[in-house]
């Protein structure tokens, strides 16, 4: 980043290169085309090849640059982080964005199901932090691990308790790695509400229900892949280089109390 782009605010990815799980489709993909708009330079990874290497994230002339990993095996995550050091020399930026979950009722979901569930939404960040760590601190010019959370971590998730939980874990484990790794890694948290993606409108249901739903939320629509990233470039950038163990919630205001919607309050 200029000195002319820090004193204007204007944040900037020129020069930092970004690594990306679950950054071929969805949020992940939305977050890997704002780095690369920016100026950046951005290794996604995902389980499978994308069928068409036109599918992967790509902005103006700059494209992603694709590792096949499953993160949740920690030799696979150490792999992806050795490739984005062999590729750019260096490792600037981590984003643990892989993530989600089916609905299932917790009564009934069996214990591996659970198992999976918290594996790829807590243990595998884990992992590929472990690995983003062991790099940035023999860089002068340190890291940033930055989590994809939810606000699932910080209220109620029915049907989505293993879930819920994992994203919960998520966060406290960025406060305590940004203590054991400070102070060349910062780590911190961001914590989205409800995202529009392309795989979401199922979630969401009809358009009509989808919009219901939006109209509950005090800023009237839901967010956006773009807005997920713009959080994540603030907390990428020379702005954010006092903060660490952090989570930054992107919900739109939150979801007002439900006893507000009773008839007769």
């Amino acid at each position: 980043m200029s000195q002319d782009q820090a004193a204007s605010g204007e944040f900037s990815a020129d020069g930092l290169t970004v690594v990306i799980t679950g950054g071929t489709r969805g949020i992940g993909a939305g977050v890997a085309r704002g780095f690369l708009a920016r100026g950046g330079r951005v290794l996604v990874c995902g389980r499978s090849q994308p069928a068409d290497p036109a599918l992967l994230p790509a902005a103006g002339e700059r494209a992603a640059e694709f590792c096949q990993a499953d993160v949740r095996e920690p030799d696979q995550a150490s792999r992806l982080i050795r490739t984005a050091a062999e590729l750019f020399g260096h490792v600037d930026v981590v984003i643990s964005n892989a993530g989600g979950s089916p609905e299932a009722a917790a009564a009934t979901a069996s214990p591996r199901f659970h198992q999976k569930i918290i594996e790829l939404n807590l243990t595998a960040p884990l992992h590929v932090a472990q690995a983003a760590n062991a790099v940035m601190q023999t860089q002068d010019r340190g890291g940033s691990i930055i989590m994809i959370g939810s606000v699932s971590g910080a209220r109620p998730s029915p049907g989505t308790a293993a879930y819920g939980a994992a994203k919960a874990g998520l966060q406290h484990l960025v406060t305590s790695l940004a203590i054991e790794w400070a102070p060349k890694v910062r780590l911190n948290c961001v914590a989205p509400g409800l995202v529009e993606t392309a795989g979401a409108a199922g979630h969401y249901g009809a358009p009509e229900t989808a919009a219901a739903i939006a109209a509950t939320i005090p800023l009237q629509r839901f967010a956006t892949p773009e807005d997920v990233f713009g959080a994540c470039l603030f907390l990428a950038s020379p702005q954010a280089a006092y903060i660490s163990g952090a989570t930054l919630t992107v919900h739109g205001g939150g979801e007002p109390p439900a006893f507000l919607s009773v008839p007769g309050r």
